[in-house]
């Protein structure tokens, strides 16, 4: 209940906008804290230091795109930008700025260099600080991780955990560092109450874990092998951690999580190309893209779809689209919903024509049907909610696979109704059963099981008589299913039997 409200303002702004509005307010806090005294750090040092970096890294981001013909990600290289200036001795001057410079050629040239399929390998400001430190000998200094700013940290990396679901994650992490630490402690006869001090309040943990252990393109693609990730790195990040004369630092633990990320995840970066577009829905239209080879997919994942356009506004080039389509067809499709007030992520997307091409990579996502061909389902879905749903049902019927699955879909009113025909046939096919709860009746009686109500937990176990013997999958507005969720939580369902697809924005 404390986080629906910041989980909907949150919920507006994209991921990428969310850690760079973050990685500046710690900056902004470090220069107060700074002048007030209680950072001993110099803020014009800082100021000039972020400036800088995040130039830097913008310019040759730019230049390197240029010569290699690829996408500009201005976010990704001020991001990185920002994040070396929260992490290098914030020292403008001699050799100090030659190293800025170095740092950020490295981080960017590791983006377009040291790549598989088009995909960087290693998150870029900890392989440039790692660079740097066994070449010219600079090292970063991590100088945020004090215990003035953990308050400043922890705010915003719940917020980003919350943003892409990635508490398991991170909680995996912490708990690993955790526990090596207190380890080697006692193994070493230490103070062990002041090493988890000093490991959670004046080290690198936390920010290491929200900000950069989070990059997706440099982490895992399962919920399981993000946890794996987060153990090994977090193991690694421990202050004592060694292997004879070779002591890890915070960088080099998460090189080595990216090496394990690298040879786990999904690889695939493509440059489809648009064949057709058509409205599905009132106000939503379906984007169908050949990709130059076929994709590897399950029903229900989604990828990450960058559009460089002109005058982008706050809300950046990329956004997460579950993929419509199923693994059954050849083509790669999306279903989005346009708003009055769109993006211009939404307005370029609009004036797509045929033969324009998009990137889409992070193939990722397990909101996919279970394993077990007998385990009876529910689908609820909300507007545009319907997609992953569609991909599945048509993977249903293309595989002559039986599945007992109710439907209840959740729309204004039936003009707002997408995929109706996959819908239909299902039915017809897989014997599905579909609800389609309305809002406005208007031409709702050409519709069979139509109900002119709010969908909630009573009525829904009304319906599906035995619903404690389902599974239930819900896809939508972050609203409806919170309030879903807590409503089928009430009447006795479970949190292992409700399964909820990820959902990164309105923007």
């Amino acid at each position: 209940m404390l986080f629906k409200p910041i989980d909907h303002l949150v919920n507006k702004i994209t991921m990428y906008k969310l850690i760079l509005y973050y990685l500046i307010g710690l900056l902004l806090a470090t220069v107060v804290l700074s002048i007030s005294g209680v950072i001993h750090l110099s803020a014009i040092n800082i100021i000039v230091s972020s400036v800088v970096l995040v130039t830097a890294n913008w310019v040759i981001n730019k230049i390197l795109a240029r010569i290699f013909n690829a996408p500009v990600n201005p976010e990704s290289a001020i991001i990185t930008g920002l994040i070396l200036a929260l992490i290098m001795p914030p020292n403008p001057s001699g050799n100090n700025l030659l190293f800025m410079l170095a740092a950020s050629g490295l981080a960017m040239g590791s983006k377009y260099i040291i790549t598989y399929k088009h995909k960087h390998i290693f998150n870029p400001a900890a392989l440039a600080v790692f660079l740097t430190a066994i070449g010219p000998h600079q090292s970063a200094s991590w100088w945020v991780a004090t215990s003035s700013m953990l308050p400043f940290i922890l705010i915003g990396g719940i917020l980003i955990v919350r943003k892409i679901s990635s508490g398991a994650m991170v909680s995996s992490y912490l708990v690993a560092t955790t526990i090596t630490t207190a380890a080697f402690s006692i193994y070493m006869g230490s103070h062990l109450t002041t090493d988890l001090k000093n490991m959670l309040l004046n080290s690198a943990a936390l920010f290491l874990g929200f900000v950069m252990l989070t990059e997706p393109y440099s982490s895992p693609d399962t919920k399981v092998k993000r946890m794996i990730y987060g153990v090994i790195v977090g193991v690694i990040l421990a202050p004592l951690f060694h292997i004879g004369h070779f002591y890890s630092t915070p960088e080099v633990s998460l090189l080595i999580g990216n090496l394990f990320a690298f040879l786990v995840s999904n690889k695939d970066k493509l440059f489809p190309i648009l064949t057709k577009k058509r409205l599905v829905a009132k106000d939503t239209a379906e984007f169908v893209f050949a990709p130059e080879r076929a994709l590897s997919y399950k029903p229900g994942q989604y990828m990450e779809f960058t559009l460089p356009h002109t005058k982008t506004d706050s809300r950046g080039s990329r956004r997460y689209f579950t993929l419509a389509s199923s693994p059954t067809e050849k083509d790669l499709s999306i279903g989005v919903r346009f708003y009055k007030k769109g993006s211009s992520y939404k307005e370029a997307l609009a004036d797509f024509r045929q033969g324009d091409m998009i990137v889409a990579d992070q193939l990722r996502g397990e909101f996919t049907l279970p394993d077990d061909k007998k385990e009876k389902l529910v689908f609820i879905a909300g507007g545009v909610g319907i997609t992953p749903f569609r991909s599945m049902l048509k993977y249903l019927i293309d595989k002559h696979e039986q599945r007992d699955i109710v439907l209840f879909y959740v729309a204004r009113s039936v003009d707002f109704i997408a995929y109706k025909d996959v819908i239909d046939e299902a039915e017809k096919v897989l014997n599905l059963k579909a609800y389609y709860i309305l809002s406005d009746k208007a031409g709702s009686s050409a519709l069979k099981n139509v109900i002119l109500n709010k969908l909630n937990a009573t009525l829904i176990k009304r319906l599906v008589g035995d619903l404690d013997r389902r599974t239930i999958y819900m896809s939508g507005p972050p609203g409806m299913i919170e309030d879903l969720k807590d409503g089928l939580n009430k009447i006795g369902l479970s949190h292992a039997k409700i399964k909820v697809d990820f959902f990164s924005g309105y923007a």
